[in-house]
């Protein structure tokens, strides 16, 4: 990595390490989960409504893990999660899933694995890449993660996932236990997430912060994270904003 460092006037430190919130920063997961569910309903359930399941689905994402979050349960991976969170909303919506074969459901839950980038993605990785480390900091599991990588060209130099470190963000382990997993002072790293609860708890940790606008995460109605609502280092249009600012903002 050559060249100059953005330092981050809320740290007070030199960014070694630029990582990435995942779903809905990185890859547009209701435009993958959407057409998963659509095939299904063509073969199964052709009255099913593809993009509300999607959001239904995705819906039970952190409920899903606030047991986990509280201590009031053990540790399970963000698979077993979806799996589980598949069930839920199947049934929800009117659908028993003891009808399916229960491999037809576990390859409808691994569409998480195979979501593809906003475009603007890997170009601005790659940039990144030339001056920082760069990789997830998400909720998805390592294998999750490599597998979404191999299949969408995700230009990681790591991947920590969180199984690694056993917690679910926003709680605070998990930003700092990857920070200590690199060798890095927490303030030393940057998030860069869609999420503004997402920034807010990586700033309390000590972190770094960069905004990603992404006003279609949530399909053509979103209401939510349209602007940064925090004093964050970056505000950027998308990740190829982001490298471009980070350039500029690098002294020499």
């Amino acid at each position: 990595m050559g060249g100059a460092r953005f330092r981050s006037p809320s740290t007070g430190r030199s960014i070694r390490a630029v990582l990435f919130d995942t779903f809905g920063t990185v890859v547009d997961w209701r435009t993958g989960i959407a057409s998963a569910v659509a095939g299904y309903a063509e073969r199964r359930q052709p009255e099913l409504d593809a993009a509300a399941f999607a959001d239904r689905w995705r819906d039970r994402y952190q409920p899903s893990m606030e047991p986990i979050r509280s201590g009031a349960r053990e540790f399970v991976t963000l698979d077993t999660l979806h799996r589980e969170n598949l069930h839920a909303a199947l049934l929800e919506s009117g659908i028993d899933p003891a009808d399916h074969d229960a491999g037809e459901l576990d390859d409808l839950s691994r569409v998480w694995h195979e979501l593809t980038p906003w475009p603007d993605s890997v170009p601005g990785l790659t940039a990144i890449r030339s001056d920082y480390i760069i990789g997830p900091l998400s909720n998805g599991n390592t294998s999750l993660l490599l597998d979404m990588a191999k299949n969408a060209g995700i230009p990681w130099d790591v991947i920590i996932g969180s199984d690694s470190n056993r917690m679910y963000k926003p709680h605070p382990r998990a930003y700092l236990h990857t920070a200590q997993l690199l060798g890095l002072h927490p303030g030393e790293v940057m998030l860069a997430a869609a999420h503004n609860g997402d920034l807010e708890a990586a700033q309390a940790a000590g972190l770094a912060t960069a905004f990603i606008l992404r006003p279609l995460e949530h399909g053509p109605h979103q209401t939510t994270d349209l602007a940064p609502t925090g004093s964050w280092d970056i505000s950027a249009t998308d990740i190829t904003d982001l490298a471009a600012q980070l350039r500029a903002a690098s002294p020499g």
